[in-house]
């Protein structure tokens, strides 16, 4: 099992594909400047199910992961999520 620090480009990827499955689109027309609401039409129960998808998957590689409740309404575009993701992934 890999460990060490989750690499930007292999969270946007996560993300992407979580993404793409909740929302039953091409992750290739996913990019970081898109806004969820806006751009991906994706609403607050798609937002929750992809934390719990990054939680689930994240949680493996860095131990404790988790996206708190009051900091989902920051996260308005895929690069914030991207961003957020990385941030803590690298915290411990």
């Amino acid at each position: 099992m890999e460990q060490g620090p989750i690499g930007r480009g292999e969270i946007f990827e996560i993300v992407r594909d979580r993404l793409a499955d909740i929302l039953e689109i091409e992750p290739s027309t996913i990019s970081e400047g898109q806004s969820f609401v806006d751009d991906l039409d994706a609403d607050s129960l798609a937002l929750i199910e992809l934390v719990d998808g990054l939680e689930e998957e994240l949680s493996e590689r860095a131990v404790g992961f988790r996206i708190d409740d009051e900091d989902l309404e920051d996260l308005k575009t895929v690069r914030d999520a991207v961003d957020y993701v990385y941030d803590r992934s690298k915290a411990d």
